[in-house]
Parts: structure tokens; C-alpha cells; sequence
């Protein structure tokens, strides 16, 4: 199986990140890549940022399809673009928010989110009402470090992730923390030897719930709101997203 790994913002060194992160939990057998957009924000912080890197991340399932790709993950914890790539393929998506709090729940019954920014921990807390988890979740914390400081002062980030991270044990009442940014792929087991808790991460944990879909068979139905697309033209600067059939493989 070949799971593509979509970093939906354009910094090359947090998608080698994510790809490595997914690598070192795929198993033996699992293929795994990673790729970003061509265009978009270097980081993803703002519904702006959003609904801007949601066209990359179609363009990237898009290219998917052509090379025959078995499951996709979308690596950043807004899950951009989400249904609408579930809308291009058969094939299982998952957004790596959702495949944490599922995760979380499994081995808590109440979580903390430890996120970037504290205007990105309000688009979390949307996530946790439109996913149907927020009686599990206690508490959005932000550790208020920009996302490319995870590549550009990694030290300092990791200190106040882990700060952040401390309280919310000490402080929440809670079980598990989830990460709240697919940046954070490779901090998990510093983390979790430093808090004490079960770290959940939201790439490594969309990977293994690919595997486990995909050895059961099962993808995304082409019944209802996610059947494919309407055959239509597009027009302007969005003219080569024009489709005349699906699928695409």
C-alpha cells in the first residue's frame, strides 16, 4: 500500500518532517511519501491561510490519483480542504486532527490540546464541536510560538511546548494531550518522556488508521455528499482544476 502524506503549506523542511514521522511508525510493507503544494502560505496559521492551501492540497490528491496512490493524509491540524478531497477519490482521506482525537479517545476519556498559536487553538476548538468531540476534549492551550518556529528555533519551541504541555497535565484533569500541529511530528516521544502523559500526534496516528482501513478494505464512499464532483469547466486562474470525468486513475 502507498500512502501519500499532503503537507499543505510550501516549507519543504517540515514536509521532510512529516515524511520521516510517518516512516518511522509505517509498517513493514507500507509505502509512505510526502509532498506539498507548489503554491500556498509557508504556514498555515489563519482560516485565510486555510482556504488558500485547501486548492493546494486538492491539486496534490489530484496528482495522487494519477500515480495510483492507495490513501492520503492531510498534514496540518486544520484539516484544510478535507470533504473536498474525500470528494476526489475512493481512496481513504484523513485529516490529522481528526485521526488524533479519535486516537485520544481510545486510551482516555478526556484530552487537552496543545496547539501554536492562540487564534489557531479557536479553529481546533471548531474542529472538536464539528467532529463530535468536545465533551471529550478539556482544554485548547497555545503555546503562542509561531509554526515555522518549530524549523527556524526548534530548541525554544520545544521548551514552551513542553511548558504548555506540563500545565495541562497539572492544571486539566485529563488522561492523553493531542499536538496540535503537524509540525510537531517528531516531538512526540521527547514530549511524552518529559510530561508523563500519552502524547497523541496527529500524522503518525493518521497513518496507522490508513493501514487499518485499507487492510480492511475499506475507502470513501462515492454515496451521498462525497460522490465525485459534477463534470464542469473552471474558468480564469482555476481553468486547470476543469474536469470532465472522474475517476482519475
Amino acid at each position: 500500500m502507498h500512502i501519500r502524506l499532503i503537507n499543505p503549506n510550501t516549507t519543504a523542511g517540515m514536509t521532510a518532517t512529516i515524511g520521516e514521522a510517518a516512516k518511522r511508525v509505517a509498517a513493514p510493507g507500507t509505502q509512505t511519501s510526502a509532498s506539498n503544494p507548489e503554491s500556498g502560505p509557508v504556514s498555515i496559521e489563519s482560516h485565510f491561510d486555510e482556504a488558500i492551501s485547501a486548492v493546494g492540497v486538492l491539486e496534490e490528491i489530484m496528482k495522487g490519483e494519477r500515480e495510483q496512490v492507495d490513501a492520503y493524509i492531510i498534514a496540518c491540524f486544520g484539516d484544510p480542504g478535507l470533504m473536498a478531497a474525500r470528494e476526489l477519490t475512493r481512496a481513504p482521506v484523513i485529516g490529522i486532527a481528526e485521526a488524533a482525537f479519535h486516537m485520544a479517545t481510545l486510551i482516555s476519556t478526556r484530552f487537552s490540546i496543545v496547539t501554536t498559536l492562540g487564534r489557531t487553538g479557536i479553529i481546533a476548538e471548531h474542529l472538536l464541536d464539528n467532529y463530535g468531540f468536545s465533551h471529550h476534549c478539556r482544554r485548547v492551550r497555545a503555546a503562542e510560538i509561531p509554526v515555522l518556529d518549530l524549523e527556524d528555533d526548534s530548541d525554544a519551541a520545544l521548551v514552551r511546548i513542553i511548558d504548555e504541555c506540563k500545565r495541562a497535565r497539572d492544571e486539566d484533569n485529563i488522561g492523553a494531550i493531542v499536538l496540535g500541529c503537524g509540525g510537531m511530528a517528531d516531538l512526540t516521544d521527547t514530549i511524552a518522556e518529559a510530561v508523563g502523559l500519552p502524547i497523541v500526534e496527529g500524522v503518525t496516528a493518521a497513518v496507522k488508521l490508513s493501514e487499518a482501513l485499507l487492510g480492511l478494505g475499506l475507502g470513501t464512499s462515492k454515496h451521498g455528499d462525497l460522490a465525485f464532483p459534477r463534470s464542469k469547466t473552471f474558468t480564469g486562474s482555476f481553468a486547470a482544476l476543469s474536469h470532465q470525468a472522474f475517476p482519475l486513475k
